[in-house]
């Protein structure tokens, strides 16, 4: 059985830092020596475009090939579409084609496990596969789930990020329920935090209370940084732009966590426990 984790990076309101979360966690991850997976299930693309695709629509093969390939039930070919990052990590890009899939979803059988199929003939060649969600509870986003072992949450120290989140543990506690009985929720993981301002220190203190009862909230909290926003344009992670900067140091410490809960996991499931 393959020792693979399937993490989905998700959350429904946009600019949370979704992208910039999986890409950095990837590499991090990479930078241990463990083969990572970065999947773009972003009809914007916008991981595709940050890892130096800048032109994803030109790109031969993307998710929504393959997802059309798995609904027509052709076979896929090993690491077809699959781009290789100078960082150490692969990625399934995406681009605009992906919204017309969700159309296509509709009228397709087992429609919400289409992104598991492809999962899980990669799962045994990588020890973690991330997904980009798109900031929605469409279809995409429902089959990202799916085939998750667990989620991450991305969420900015605003009211309104907040109030959000009510409703997506809403839609992960129903797929929980009715489609993946082992999708768990890994933790919260406060971004863009500009601990200055009285307010956001208000609002994390909330969030850790409101929740913390209830789900992880990540020790590590990933500072506001316009450093973290240049990445994209330079097409590389936060360790290849400013490898010493508190943000590289923030996504190492992450990385650190998401290693510690998969250690903790594995103990608990192990043999004879």
């Amino acid at each position: 059985m393959s020792n693979c984790k399937v993490i989905a990076v998700c959350n429904q309101k946009g600019g949370v830092g979704k992208t910039t979360t999986t890409i950095n966690l990837g590499v991090s991850l990479a930078m241990r020596d463990n083969r990572v997976l970065l999947i773009d299930a972003d009809p914007q693309g916008s991981m595709t475009i940050a890892l130096g695709n800048k032109s994803p629509d030109e790109l031969p093969i993307t998710l929504a090939d393959i997802m059309q390939d798995i609904m027509d039930e052709r076979e896929i070919p090993d690491r077809c579409g699959v781009l290789r990052h100078k960082e150490g990590v692969d990625l399934m890009p995406s681009n605009i084609d992906l919204s017309g899939i969700e159309i296509r979803l509709i009228n397709t059988m087992s429609r919400e496990s289409v992104i598991k199929s492809y999962v899980n003939l990669q799962r045994e060649s990588y020890d973690y596969i991330l997904i980009d969600c798109a900031p929605s509870l469409g279809m995409i986003t429902v089959n990202a789930l799916v085939a998750a072992d667990s989620v991450i949450i991305p969420a900015q120290p605003h009211f309104l990020s907040a109030k959000g989140l009510d409703l997506l543990m809403g839609s992960v506690s129903k797929i929980k329920r009715q489609i993946n009985p082992n999708l768990k929720i890994d933790g919260i993981l406060l971004t863009m935090v500009d601990k200055r301002t009285n307010f956001a220190n208000q609002v994390m203190s909330e969030l850790r209370a409101h929740y913390g009862n209830r789900f992880n909230v990540f020790s590590t909290e990933i500072p506001h940084s316009i450093r973290a926003a240049e990445t994209s344009a330079a097409g590389v992670s936060i360790f290849e732009f400013d490898k010493n900067g508190k943000v590289a140091v923030a996504y190492d410490s992450l990385a650190k966590e998401v290693l510690e809960l998969e250690r903790q996991t594995r103990s608990r499931t192990a043999p004879g426990r």
